[in-house]
């Protein structure tokens, strides 16, 4: 489980460093729209971030809360570009929505302690 947990939250790494690219092809000559969108990237990549750092600390249920209201409104988010650009079916869409859909389903399982394991006691 850790591995597509890890694997997804590098889907979300990928995509933002991806949007980050599109951004600037797109919008380098209209900086209002250009920090924006690098914003958006921004914020991607932080939750992408809080999520491998859950993966390696199972037990820090502060955090997992944290990633689940991340995860969160990353769909929200994803989910409302969709609803605003006219295409909900979009693979961006979809793919964003539903990386942090299953990322917000592990977090929540760390955040009710659901499938740990005891700590090792320390050598």
């Amino acid at each position: 489980m850790k591995i597509i947990d890890r694997g997804l939250a590098c889907l979300l790494i990928l995509g933002a460093l991806l949007h980050i690219l599109g951004s600037w092809m797109g919008y380098r000559h209209a900086p209002e729209m250009l920090l924006w969108s690098l914003a958006a990237s921004l914020a991607t990549l932080l939750v992408a971030a809080l999520n491998l750092l859950r993966v390696g600390r199972p037990h820090d249920r502060p955090l997992a809360w944290v990633c689940l209201g991340g995860c969160l409104g990353h769909i929200a988010i994803a989910l409302g570009y969709g609803a605003i650009s006219g295409n909900v079916l979009d693979v961006r869409v979809l793919i964003n929505a539903l990386a942090a859909a299953v990322l917000a389903v592990f977090s929540l399982r760390t955040a009710l302690g659901i499938g740990r394991t005891t700590p090792r006691a320390a050598a």
